[in-house]
């Protein structure tokens, strides 16, 4: 039998016991407390639980018709950003033919196809593009900087050269494209960057249906022959109010707007002038065949394309000038069908 001596040990041992699990049972109340008071006062009016704890990474991943620019503060990094965005909107009066600079061949603007300065969605926005260059470009087979895919529109659908990296003029553009992707993941795309993705039609363009389309949609904008709508003095004076889609003073030959099936996807998602990628006015074949129209027309030529895409297999089918790594015609690669 047990003694009283050793019930009152156990007695003790058992309260010994109680007494822990009761500070236990109170840590984990506090404990708990703060957690749901930290999730109320992160997850905002709504009560959700936040799914990334840095806010800033997970904004803008989606690119929204209504970008607002954010203000360019007075502050070294503010004001050249202010400028790179002058350069993107008015490329004609800061660098074009008739500056002192003379980087680009024509007239128009960056902004011409990079709509809204470079924040429409599906307009091939800058939004974000400072998190994801370098990347892989087969034009070069290699892995390229921003400032040198910045060169290639210089050259290409600015009909004009290449510039210093390192120049003022490509470190203000730069800084604008890093001002309006602040808070963008890195090496993430974002839903509407690039185009819109359209169902390619499995036959050749068709170049009647194609000028049928102009005529109803294009024309009275960008003009019977292509020629634009020229700026007027306080409005876009020395450049284009609608660009010139063909002729002397538009992009060139190389250019990615001179294959159709690019021209087809900024065609559907932004044509005409208003309209939104939720919302085309017009079809798949519509832009295909209005795209091949455009493009059927002459333009500058861009020297040493044939050095373009140095592997040939990464070549685009759509690509308009040889040479290829099949044998299938010219005329089919400008104009499809494109099941090959």
């Amino acid at each position: 039998m047990l003694t009283s001596k050793h019930n009152n040990e156990t007695f003790l041992a058992i309260k010994g016991v109680v007494r822990q699990i009761k500070v236990i049972a109170i840590l984990c109340i506090i404990l708990l407390s703060i957690t749901l008071t930290n999730i109320h006062l992160s997850s905002g009016s709504e009560g959700t639980i936040p799914t990334n704890n840095n806010s800033d990474s997970v904004k803008n991943t989606i690119i929204s018709d209504n970008f607002d620019i954010p203000p360019f503060d007075d502050s070294p990094e503010g004001k050249l950003a202010e400028y790179g965005h002058r350069l993107i909107t008015e490329t004609y009066a800061s660098i074009g033919p008739e500056t002192d600079h003379k980087i680009t061949g024509n007239r128009l603007s960056c902004s011409s196809c990079h709509l809204n300065g470079g924040t429409k969605p599906h307009a091939a926005p800058y939004i974000g593009l400072t998190g994801l260059f370098p990347i892989y470009v087969g034009r070069e087979n290699k892995i390229v900087s921003l400032e040198e895919r910045i060169n290639g529109c210089f050259e290409r659908s600015m009909n004009g050269k290449a510039i210093d990296v390192n120049s003022t003029i490509m470190r203000a553009m730069i800084s604008y494209i890093k001002h309006i992707s602040r808070g963008t993941p890195v090496g993430q795309r974002l839903e509407g960057q690039g185009f819109l993705t359209i169902k390619i039609p499995e036959r050749s363009a068709n170049l009647k249906n194609g000028a049928l389309v102009y005529k109803n949609t294009c024309a009275s904008c960008h003009g019977d022959k292509g020629q634009g709508l020229l700026g007027t003095n306080g409005n876009r004076d020395g450049g284009y109010i609608y660009p010139q889609l063909w002729g002397e003073d538009t992009y060139n030959d190389g250019a990615g707007m001179s294959r159709i099936l690019t021209a087809a996807k900024f065609i559907k998602g932004n044509m005409p002038l208003g309209v939104t990628s939720d919302a085309p006015q017009l079809s798949d074949e519509q832009a295909y065949d209005v795209a091949a129209y455009i493009n059927s027309h002459d333009r500058p030529k861009k020297a040493n394309k044939e050095l373009d895409y140095p592997d040939l297999q990464r070549k685009p089918k759509d690509s308009p000038y040889p040479p290829y790594a099949d044998n299938i015609s010219v005329e089919q690669h400008k104009y499809g069908p494109f099941n090959f």
